[in-house]
């Protein structure tokens, strides 16, 4: 089981890195919801924001991820430096993330997706 969230969520960051809004789509439940700095939103602005290029990627490290299982909801954990353009400037933020995944149908769905920025 943490294999396959583990394996969900390495997916979405590959997405993500290459702001490949399908591949991130393809991981997440229709009603997906994003907290981080730049605000809330739902799986659409979410995309919408990778599509206008308010967010373009440049690199992402995963430092670490850790899985747990709680029936059918699983928690992913990330250590990860992400690197942005933010208005043309580059930009690395340090995060944990807090992934939540439900399985549905067999296949482990991103419900919830939060980042939290950490202080060096």
């Amino acid at each position: 089981m943490q294999e396959q969230v583990l394996k969900q969520s390495q997916v979405f960051w590959k997405g993500l890195e290459k702001a490949d809004t399908a591949t991130m789509r393809s991981v997440c439940d229709d009603k997906c919801f994003f907290v981080h700095i730049g605000g809330n939103c739902d799986l659409d602005r979410e995309m919408d924001a990778f599509e206008k290029k308010v967010f373009q990627p440049t690199e992402i490290v995963l430092h670490s991820q850790e899985a747990r299982a709680f029936g059918d909801v699983a928690i992913v954990i990330s250590d990860v430096d992400y690197g942005l353009l933010l208005g043309g400037q580059p930009t690395t933020h340090h995060f944990t993330t807090t992934e939540v995944f439900q399985l549905q149908n067999d296949e482990w769905m991103m419900i919830q997706f939060t980042f939290t920025a950490l202080v060096h």
